[in-house]
């Protein structure tokens, strides 16, 4: 199988600023990245005004001081009651039953986490813009991304203080997909996406220094739109599911294809 390696541009450090490159200026300025990830479905009619929501928040960034990053997880849990989502994934599903065991809920669609803290019904627009602005008020991890050919850098260090042991997560998202379903609850509708996780993967464990380095290889799958995507580093605490860290970086034209 054939996967694009592509460039990145831009930088994005969050929290305490590590060492960064003179020539990339950060991309949102000032503004503290915030994650909303969103447990959706397209078999789920009570879903799309969740995705509208989320991807207003992410298209207007209307939250003072705040970079929402959004993080469309599409569950597969639908998919047996006549639709099969096209990016649904069975990681995604796992990974809200860690949120319910966190939260002691139930798994829900559409269902909305900012920053691994608050949970609730992702379209309730008013309560997930408090929920962002609360969010950023926590003490952050410093995050810095960089590139390096077809490689991405990342460091965390300065964690705070009395974090558990964490997790570091790579997603690469997607803004601009929609589908025409067929069949199901929403049969017949276009359905346009907030970012959609293509990917998400653990980079590694926090070091007991606080302190975290990588170089994960970009070959992505060709299919995926190289001007529409973004790679998103979490640093997620493994008990509390907190997420202490954010940082992200768009990405660029394809460089060339291996295998």
């Amino acid at each position: 199988m054939f996967r694009s390696v592509l460039a990145l541009c831009g930088l994005v450090a969050v929290g305490g600023l590590l060492s960064t490159s003179d020539t990339t200026p950060p991309v949102v300025g000032n503004r503290v990245p915030v994650v909303v990830e969103l447990f959706t479905s397209e078999g789920c009619s009570s879903c799309p005004a969740a995705d509208d929501a989320l991807r207003q928040l992410e298209t207007a960034q209307s939250v003072a001081g705040v970079e929402v990053l959004a993080l469309g997880e599409h569950v597969d849990y639908w998919n047996r009651l006549g639709w099969k989502d096209p990016f649904s994934a069975a990681a995604f599903t796992e990974r809200q039953r860690q949120y319910a065991a966190a939260f002691n809920t139930n798994s829900y669609t559409p269902q909305a986490v900012v920053n691994g803290r608050t949970e609730l019904v992702g379209s309730r627009q008013s309560a997930l813009g408090t929920a962002i602005e609360q969010a950023a008020k926590a003490p952050r991890a410093a995050e810095e991304l960089t590139c390096a050919g077809a490689a991405l850098h990342v460091r965390v260090g300065q964690l705070p203080a009395g974090t558990g042991a964490s997790t570091v997560l790579l997603a690469f998202t997607e803004t601009g997909l929609s589908s025409q379903v067929g069949r199901g609850e929403n049969s017949g509708r276009l359905l346009r996406h907030a970012a959609v996780v293509r990917e998400l993967r653990p980079l590694g464990s926090i070091k007991p220094d606080g302190t975290f380095a990588a170089t994960p290889p970009l070959a992505l799958d060709p299919k995926w739109k190289a001007a529409n995507l973004k790679a998103v580093v979490l640093v997620q605490e493994n008990a509390s599911r907190h997420i202490v860290g954010v940082g992200s970086l768009p990405l660029r034209t394809p460089l060339a294809a291996v295998n």
